[in-house]
């Protein structure tokens, strides 16, 4: 970790708003996150585990910028305001569960990897062609597969793919949502592999969600432990798993270790 944070939220709440009988029943609010606060240091992978339903990946979409909520979320040192949302993409960046939903099937590769920088106003072809080349190559792929379609590609190659798309803004913080659940398990090894690769060659700082204790004890330097929408413990991945705080996450961790 090279000191200082890349990622600061403070007593961040979110309420879903769902209705029992359609549009016209009456509206309750479900409270998916309650006053959560944690900091990811420059350099850090940054494990998010809990059950399903506990709030990691509303806290994900959170930082991404993708639902609204009450409290604060700073990345490198700017305030997120919902006004910013270009600014915020250079600076965050997502990999999702599903690299095939992730990824448009009519498009090809090289268009998928430019597309961010085309959005982001870059109008030398070339020079989006070197960058994504480059993005290829950072995830273990070839220029080759620059023409080939989705459907053309393995489920790993696929979310190699989803991660070079992430990368062509260089962001200081990436957001992994569950990216090794849907793969086979020896391709999701991999997948697990080139993320600490890139955390070592790049110093990029990563905030991993996970329901799987094993995946995060193995991937991530610090651990948040989520239960009912809030961060229930803290601390390094041995802390962790050698020395939990509540029952709840010793037998999360149970046998990981």
């Amino acid at each position: 970790m090279n000191g200082g944070s890349v990622l600061e939220v403070k007593n961040v709440s979110n309420t879903y708003i769902s209705r029992s009988f359609g549009l016209f029943g009456r509206a309750k609010g479900l409270e998916v996150l309650k006053n959560v606060s944690l900091n990811v240091a420059n350099g850090e992978i940054f494990g998010l585990v809990g059950e399903s339903g506990c709030g990691k990946t509303t806290l994900g979409r959170a930082i991404l910028g993708l639902i609204d909520y009450s409290g604060e979320i700073t990345v490198n040192g700017v305030k997120q305001t919902g006004k910013n949302r270009r600014e915020m993409a250079r600076l965050v960046q997502s990999v999702f569960q599903d690299p095939a939903g992730a990824l448009n099937p009519v498009k090809r590769v090289g268009w998928l990897l430019e597309e961010p920088l085309r959005a982001s106003g870059m109008r030398d072809a070339r020079e989006r062609a070197r960058l994504a080349d480059e993005s290829l190559e950072l995830v273990g792929l070839d220029a080759s597969y620059r023409g080939r379609r989705p459907s053309e590609l393995s489920g790993g190659q696929k979310q190699r793919v989803c991660i070079a798309c992430a990368l062509m803004l260089k962001p200081k913080l990436l957001i992994a949502d569950e990216a090794v659940s849907a793969l086979d398990v020896s391709v999701g090894a991999q997948i697990l592999n080139l993320l600490r690769d890139l955390h070592t060659r790049m110093g990029l700082s990563t905030v991993f969600i996970s329901h799987n204790p094993g995946v995060i004890y193995y991937l991530c330097d610090r651990i948040a432990v989520m239960r009912g929408g809030g961060i229930i413990e803290q601390g390094t991945a041995r802390e962790i798993c050698e020395n939990p705080k509540t029952e709840y996450t010793r037998l999360l961790f149970g046998g990981v270790v």
